[in-house]
């Protein structure tokens, strides 16, 4: 007796996909870059793991700078400024839990260098930033001018940071410059034989936090400066 074949199965009768939209791209794409990394986040990749084509895609997204920005926007969502304490500590903090955000996706930080997001959650930091500049006393040319100048510096820091180095080959690296700095020639290097433990003291939340003072005394300043300037002073 020659077994029953089964009945084909109708294409129409399979479960419709979702639809495909912005946010469900960005969803895609940051999966991808959890389980593998920035490098397979490709408009090819994200199209299979959204069982459709590569040029639907860009119906939704320009390019891949286009992604790029919308993943880093999409991380910085949970970025927000504390609601106590001084205008300086809460706009400190603000720019700390930006740049933490950058240290725990080091791909995207080297990509936050050349890549200008601009979707709602960074014009919310952004916003945020002005506001408490404002506060601090600091409006027009030299907020706007000063935000780029604040976020640019925890970008570069933690573009500094990441690169794919262990703990170890980090501490070995640290520990021959300390070396090489603490038997400095004082005759040929007599600054940096004189500021030798110096330079190589402070952990990193101390030293961002000193860097941080430094370029917001300095937007005071100008700030300071432009006001007197347009009084006639």
């Amino acid at each position: 007796m020659t077994p029953e074949k089964p009945a084909p199965i109708s294409r129409r009768e399979r479960p419709a996909k979702p639809a495909l939209t912005r946010q469900g791209i960005i969803d895609a794409a940051l999966a991808i870059l959890r389980d593998e990394g920035l490098g397979k986040v490709t408009m090819r990749r994200i199209a299979a793991a959204l069982d459709t084509g590569p040029a639907s895609l860009y119906v939704y997204v320009r390019n891949t700078g286009d992604l790029h920005a919308q993943i880093l926007d999409s991380l910085l969502g949970p970025v927000k400024a504390p609601e106590a304490g001084t205008w300086r500590d809460r706009l400190k903090a603000l720019l700390v839990s930006y740049g933490e955000v950058l240290f725990r996706h080091p791909e995207i930080a080297r990509m936050a260098m050349s890549t200008q997001p601009s979707g709602p959650n960074y014009l919310a930091l952004a916003d945020a930033i002005l506001g408490l500049l404002d506060e601090g006393g600091v409006s027009g040319r030299e907020a706007a001018w000063a935000m780029d100048l604040l976020l640019l510096h925890p970008t570069a820091v933690a573009v500094e940071h990441s690169s794919p180095k262990s703990a170890t080959q980090e501490s070995d690296e640290f520990s021959a410059l300390a070396a090489k700095i603490a038997t400095a020639d004082p005759a040929r290097y007599p600054h940096i034989a004189r500021l030798g433990d110096t330079l190589v003291s402070g952990d990193g939340p101390s030293r961002a936090d000193w860097a941080l003072d430094v370029i917001l005394d300095g937007v005071l300043a100008a700030a300071s400066r432009a006001s007197a300037e347009q009084r006639g002073w």
